[in-house]
């Protein structure tokens, strides 16, 4: 079995993120979300990935390398521009063969793996295995409607009225019949080429269509307040590790991670929480629920329930929560007199806050 990633897209909700990043590289817990679908696809024995990437090909490359580090093998496919997940399908057949594959979308979190559920699709190969999960409010995807057995009887895109609560949310397993309906469908009103389109096609022409349960956490982290939700839930897996410098006067309590590099002065840390690799913390209160990227400088802050990315530069800011800073900005103070904070920050960008 081979994958098949999706990397490119727009991120529109990830905006002023996604104006000079891919949204698929946002860190949670200091890690792209990326690598985590690399480890979790590395995980399922799969080797041979593809990933589909856009304008932004050459930071996903610098992020992923050949792939060697997750134990896998990265091809990249280029899209011009968005055109449809079937599309992506449809790109890649040249490297997908006639192999079965998994297709993961690149801004997807699934923790607790998919093994059990590729397992299913190993052992009884129908043409499509869709991944599904229950969702209090399901019109805002696609959902599917399933048979007594666990067969996929009907697909709809955001239905007004879902007929079930099982939402797709953006892994496939396929084998190589979806080629067949890729090239048998039209792009839909929005102008792309659909996987539910494809997928309806295999139900129409009588080939067998399952859907695997995922009742783990999951989240989509294409918007920031998603993306820092997510980031608490994996802090909470968080194991203590110092392997950089504290110094007498700092104070760590609960689950840290200071990594290699980072030097911690004066300052007092509440888990769950990571300083990433040499960052300095100085006259600081940070945490719980925060991670901070490498090459930061954090001086007389106060932060809890953010992230901040590589490289950005905190200065006297007492009050920062459920914040998103992103690489290289800088925060500083300002004459104005306010009591609280909260700041989605983008890339290279500077602010300046109330002392």
């Amino acid at each position: 079995m081979k994958a098949l990633v999706l990397s490119g897209g727009a991120g529109t909700r990830l905006r002023p993120f996604s104006y000079s990043m891919p949204k698929q590289l946002i860190p949670i817990v200091n890690k792209p979300v990326l690598v985590y679908v690399l480890e979790d696809i590395a995980a399922l024995g799969v080797t041979e990935v593809a990933v589909i990437v856009g304008d932004r090909a050459a930071q996903i490359t610098e992020a992923l390398g050949d792939g060697s580090r997750f134990g896998v093998r990265v091809t990249t496919i280029h899209q011009d521009e968005p055109r449809g997940l079937a599309h992506c399908v449809e790109l890649a057949r040249p490297f997908l063969g006639d192999d079965d594959f998994v297709m993961y979308l690149g801004d997807n979190m699934l923790p607790d793996g998919i093994t059990a559920i590729a397992e299913e699709f190993r052992s009884g190969r129908p043409a499509a295995q869709i991944v599904v999960h229950r969702v209090p409010d399901p019109r805002a995807f696609g959902v599917a409607e399933l048979d007594a057995e666990g067969a996929v009887v009907a697909l709809a895109e955001k239905p007004s009225r879902p007929r079930s609560d099982l939402a797709l949310i953006g892994v496939y397993f396929f084998t190589s019949a979806i080629h067949e309906a890729v090239a048998a469908i039209e792009p839909s009103a929005r102008g792309e080429l659909e996987i539910t389109d494809a997928i309806q096609w295999l139900l129409t022409h009588g080939h067998d269509v399952k859907a695997g349960e995922y009742g783990g956490y999951w989240k989509d982290t294409g918007k920031a307040d998603d993306v820092l939700e997510c980031n608490r839930h994996l802090l909470g897996m968080l194991r203590p590790r110092v392997e950089g410098d504290i110094d007498a006067t700092s104070e760590l309590i609960g689950p840290v991670v200071i990594e290699s590099g980072a030097r911690v002065v004066r300052s007092r840390i509440v888990g769950p929480a990571v300083i990433g690799a040499g960052t300095l913390v100085e006259d600081c209160r940070i945490g719980p629920d925060t991670s901070v990227a490498r090459d930061c400088v954090l001086r007389a802050t106060q932060l809890t329930d953010s992230i901040v990315m590589a490289g950005a530069s905190i200065t006297r800011v007492p009050g920062l929560h459920g914040s998103l800073i992103g690489r290289s900005a800088n925060i500083g103070p300002s004459d104005h007199a306010e009591a609280h904070h909260r700041l989605v920050v983008g890339d290279h960008t500077h602010v300046e806050v109330a002392a």
